[in-house]
C-alpha cells in the first residue's frame, strides 16, 4: 500500500531521566532502530520529528533515507509533534504510519497489519480493552486534523463518532516512560544492558 510514515522521536524523557529515542537495542539506537523498521514498509517519505536531545537524536540517524522535522515546541506535548508532522506532508493522499520510540516489542509485523487494512479507515493498536494507541495509520484526512488538538493529546477525540478499526498488540502495552519500565525491559532482553 503507498503510505507515508512519521516516527514521534520529540519527547524529553523527563521521567525516564534519559533520552529513551538513544537507548540501544541490539546495539543500534532505538530512534534508528524504528525508523529502520519504518523504512522497512517501504514509505513514499518517512518523516522523523525531533525536539528534545535533537542533536544527539539526529545524529544517529545520519544516512538514511528520511526527512528530519524538528519540533521547535516538543516541550508542550505530543500534539505540536502531531503538527509539525502534518505541516510536513500537507497535501499527500496517501495514508500514514505513525510510531513513536518508547515500543522496544514493535516489530514490522505489527506495522504491516496496520497497512493490510482498508486505506479509507483510520487503525490504531490495542493493547488491552479500553487501551489503544501507537502505532497507528491514519489517513492522510485525520492527520491534517492536528491542528485541533493540544498538549499532550493524540487523535482520540477527534474519531469519537468515527472510531478506528483496531488490531490487537498486547505486547506494545509495555513502554519506557519510567526507571523501572527501563529495569524491566532490560531484564526481558528488549533492551541492551548498559555498558
Amino acid at each position: 500500500m503507498s503510505h507515508n510514515a512519521v516516527l514521534l522521536a520529540a519527547g524529553g524523557s523527563r521521567r525516564l531521566g534519559q533520552p529513551k529515542q538513544l537507548l540501544l537495542k541490539h546495539r543500534v539506537p532505538l530512534v534508528r532502530y524504528i525508523a529502520d523498521l519504518l523504512l522497512q514498509t517501504r514509505p513514499n517519505r518517512l518523516i522523523i520529528v525531533t525536539g528534545g536531545s535533537a542533536e544527539a537524536v539526529e545524529t544517529t540517524l545520519t544516512d538514511l533515507p528520511i526527512d528530519i522535522c524538528r519540533n521547535p515546541d516538543w516541550e508542550t506535548g505530543l500534539a505540536s509533534s502531531l503538527q509539525v508532522a502534518a505541516q510536513a506532508l500537507r497535501g499527500h493522499p496517501e495514508p500514514v504510519l505513525i510510531a513513536g520510540t518508547d515500543q522496544p516489542c514493535l516489530t514490522l509485523v505489527h506495522l504491516k497489519q496496520l497497512l493490510a487494512n482498508d486505506a479509507r479507515n483510520n487503525i490504531v493498536s490495542q493493547y488491552r480493552p479500553g487501551a489503544l494507541g501507537i502505532p497507528v495509520r491514519l489517513t492522510a484526512d485525520t492527520l491534517a486534523k492536528a491542528s485541533e488538538l493540544q498538549g499532550d493529546k493524540g487523535f482520540r477525540d477527534l474519531w469519537k463518532n468515527n472510531p478506528p478499526l483496531k488490531i490487537t498488540a498486547p505486547e506494545l502495552l509495555d513502554d519506557l516512560d519510567t526507571p523501572e519500565q527501563l529495569t524491566e525491559a532490560i531484564r526481558a532482553g528488549w533492551i541492551d544492558q548498559p555498558t
